[in-house]
């Protein structure tokens, strides 16, 4: 350091781009007022969103002022002269040159800029996710039409290849995220998406147990991954509080996929017939072809960051040059740590083992294991079920829809409250609250159940609200860091898939048609889930920040600097870290 403060090297260093000054840019039109108020690092990690407002639902400021035109520029860490120093990007971060620290932009600019990002990231990101999930429940269709009868196998070959898909996917995750890390998630997801495209519509072809179980594996293979690839590349645009409700939204485009899923089986199975060919062929046909034009248009759709959007193609790019200095000033003020890595940079064995052995996720890991599976079975075993009940092909198809538009509005709500009260671990246990009374109604049926008593019973219960997305953004949260958000959203999914794995072992052939034995087992795990895992994570997040809170509490600002200045640790090691919960 020089004699300067380091502020002022800060500020010298911002105003070395061309875009760094607010009044000097080529699109500002009339001075902004700077805040010059400066914070301590405790304001920074002790910082919580304002309660939620509907007319005002992304900006979630503590006291912040509804007047458009105010500031809006959230206080960070860059505003304290002794630390600003320790966070500041990398040189070979991509945007290194659109960040100024000085920069203030207003609340109408910043939702302004949130909008387009919503309709140019979040809305094709909702797309390619809406792809992966039209081609991961096509199986479900696929079982309305004789699919099993048709190959001659049975529901045990059924779960195997469930389990087969399953294994196969969650063995993917990391090998994925370490090419995406290296190509870029812009250049490998509509890679993937093509391969698993080609694959399903490969599926026509299916010929009997053995081809079903090798496409089940390859299918998951290309698929493994895909999830934490999109979940890394939409953190490069929003910040935390932001991330979870468009999560919500991610996985809401997952359940109209169902919907839209449900209508196309409608159709498309009713080609039984054409060329001598089952309507389960016709299904994988039309269905992958869908999803692989998706996947080509991916390639033109997905730029590598918010200051990478002009390419041959789109030659004006999607933001102006005010527009990228304040996406990327707004993100890195929000969460320094996302400047440690450039978007084309490998991860290391030294980082990969370092998240590996990140052991303050391994309480996420088990929630992951374990929240999915007591509504699985019923949700995967439905149309089945539906079936022994005397439904027929286009009615199961039908009956499937009620329970999706159900799960996209509790999905939305509990997202909602979860932002609202700022908390992870209680809000994500209601979805097992929820299914508990359900299950033990379910149990409790007589052999020969009302039909109408049976659907309503398994549909109440499949419009749970859905915490999945919650806890993907309580992970990636909790990461601190590009090298261990890439690792651990990938871990924390092996772990869903693992559930996936178990869930598809309960419901056995010997305990059909009413599977009075897997529900014990389901009614078990959810009451262990709401009674102690949710309760004894949230204590430990609690005790954990407490005690870090005791040490940095005590350390005046110069130990604080010299801490940050010498440290080794990394990420959520950090004595400034603190744990969401």
């Amino acid at each position: 350091m020089t004699s300067s403060s380091p502020t002022e090297k800060v500020s010298d260093k911002a105003r070395g781009s061309k875009s760094s000054s607010l009044t000097n840019l080529s699109d500002e039109k009339a001075p902004v007022k700077v805040d010059s108020r400066k914070v301590s690092t405790d304001d920074l990690v002790d910082e919580e969103p304002t309660p939620f407002r509907w007319s005002d639902w992304i900006f979630r400021r503590k006291g912040g002022p509804r007047d458009a035109n105010a500031i809006s520029t959230r206080r960070s860490v860059y505003d304290d002269p002794v630390l600003a120093k320790h966070y500041w990007p990398k040189d070979s971060y991509e945007n290194t040159h659109r960040f100024d620290p000085d920069a203030r932009w207003t609340y109408a600019e910043e939702r302004k800029l949130v909008r387009k990002i919503d309709w140019k990231v979040m809305l094709w990101a909702a797309i390619s996710f809406s792809a992966l999930n039209l081609d991961r429940g096509n199986l479900s269709q696929a079982n309305t039409d004789n699919f099993l009868p048709d190959l001659k196998m049975t529901t045990n070959d059924f779960n195997l290849g469930n389990s087969i898909f399953r294994l196969a996917f969650l063995s993917a995750e990391l090998p994925s995220q370490i090419v995406s890390k290296r190509l870029g998630p812009d250049v490998w997801i509509p890679i993937q998406m093509c391969g698993w495209s080609i694959l399903t519509m490969g599926q026509f072809w299916l010929s009997g147990r053995t081809s079903f179980l090798v496409c089940r594996a390859l299918l998951g293979f290309m698929q493994g991954g895909f999830i934490p690839d999109l979940i890394l590349y939409m953190s490069y645009f929003y910040t935390k509080n932001e991330l979870p409700l468009r999560l919500s939204l991610f996985w809401i485009s997952m359940h109209v996929c169902t919907i839209l899923g449900s209508f196309i089986a409608f159709g498309v199975l009713r080609m039984r017939g054409v060329l001598g060919r089952e309507g389960w062929r016709w299904l994988f046909l039309v269905e992958g072809g869908i999803t692989l034009l998706i996947g080509i248009a991916t390639f033109f759709k997905m730029p590598p960051g918010p200051t990478q959007t002009r390419t041959w193609f789109r030659p004006k790019g999607w933001f102006t040059e005010r527009e990228e200095v304040i996406a990327v000033s707004r993100i890195l003020r929000d969460d320094p740590t996302k400047c440690d890595m450039h978007n084309r940079e490998a991860l290391t064995i030294r980082k990969l083992w370092r998240a590996l052995c990140d052991y303050d996720l391994w309480p996420l890991y088990i929630i992951g294991l374990l929240f999915g599976i007591p509504a699985a079975p019923p949700a995967q075993y439905l149309t089945l079920s539906l079936r022994n009940l005397g439904f027929n092909t286009f009615e199961t198809n039908l009956l499937t829809i009620p329970s999706s538009v159900a799960t996209i509005i509790t999905m939305w709500l509990i997202a909602v409250v979860s932002e609202t009260v700022h908390d992870r671990a209680f809000v994500s246990m209601t979805e097992d609250i929820w299914c508990l009374p359900f299950l033990i109604a379910l149990r409790l049926l007589p052999n020969s159940p009302n039909p109408w008593i049976f659907y309503g019973l398994a549909t109440a219960l499949l419009s749970y609200p859905y915490t999945h997305p919650i806890q993907v953004g309580w992970c990636s949260r909790n990461a601190g860091g590009v090298a261990s958000r890439t690792v651990n959203a990938s871990l924390y999914n092996m772990f869903v898939q693992a559930s996936g794995i178990i869930s598809s072992n309960i419901y056995r052939k010997d305990d059909a048609p009413m599977y009075r034995r897997g529900n014990s087992w389901l009614i078990g795990v959810c009451a262990f889930n709401c009674f102690i895992l949710y309760p004894g994570v949230k204590a430990y997040y609690i005790w954990r920040n407490r005690s870090r809170d005791q040490i940095w509490d005590a350390m005046t600002s110069e130990q604080k600097s010299e801490y940050l200045a010498t440290t080794k640790d990394r990420g959520n090691r950090r004595l400034d870290f603190r744990f969401a919960h």
